[in-house]
């Protein structure tokens, strides 16, 4: 049985153009069909289509992906999930934009030592990115909170418009989804603010 070309590719949630991916791998001649996406972030390995991959895999196949981080993020999951497709499964591992990380190339022990440091090296970088944006984007947020910004939705009040719907709703003028309309809520807000509204009134 002839050895065979997969792919794989990653997408975060983000960013879901995967073409460029996707052309890098039909240009080293891998069928569409042994193309394996992945469309959510690379904290982990724990996806469906790359478990699906690592299932297909035979001893001398060859896996290609794009670049590292597409690859994952998570330094010592990196090395573990390499460690598990070159040396249990003896599957070859190409990375496209880093011809030092070419599995099928280096098989001396020196190309072997400059592989693995390489390895080591761009999986630190990796998971240093993947600390950055997370720094970033809390203290994003921490900025934005300290400015004010609210998060989620924003609560609904009882408005003057709300008021006057309300008014000629209960008056049997209009009814409940043109009050809706007007007062541009969705139904369960609508009914929220009407019971807000009713408590007071009915008591007193």
């Amino acid at each position: 049985m002839d050895n065979r070309k997969f792919g794989y590719i990653r997408v975060s949630s983000r960013d879901q153009n995967e073409a460029r991916q996707l052309q890098s791998m039909k240009e080293v001649g891998i069928s569409v069909r042994d193309i394996f996406i992945d469309k959510q972030s690379g904290k982990d390995f724990n996806r469906e289509q790359y478990q699906s991959l690592k299932h297909h895999l035979r001893e001398g196949d060859v896996l290609y992906i794009h670049s590292l981080d597409r690859f994952g993020r998570n330094k010592e999951e990196i090395l573990k999930e390499w460690e598990c497709i070159t040396k249990e499964k003896k599957v070859d591992i190409v990375v496209l934009d880093m011809p030092l990380l070419d599995t099928t190339k280096y098989q001396d022990s020196l190309g072997t030592f400059i592989s693995d440091l390489v390895l080591q090296i761009l999986s630190w970088l990796a998971e240093e990115e993947r600390e950055r944006i997370k720094k970033r984007q809390r203290e994003g947020i921490d900025v934005a909170l300290k400015n004010g910004v609210q998060f989620g939705r924003p609560k609904a009040e009882i408005t003057d418009v709300f008021t006057s719907v309300y008014t000629e709703w209960k008056a049997g003028k209009i009814t409940a989804t043109e009050a809706m309309r007007r007062a541009d809520m969705k139904r369960t807000t609508f009914y929220k603010l009407v019971k807000e509204y009713e408590e007071p009134h009915a008591s007193r």
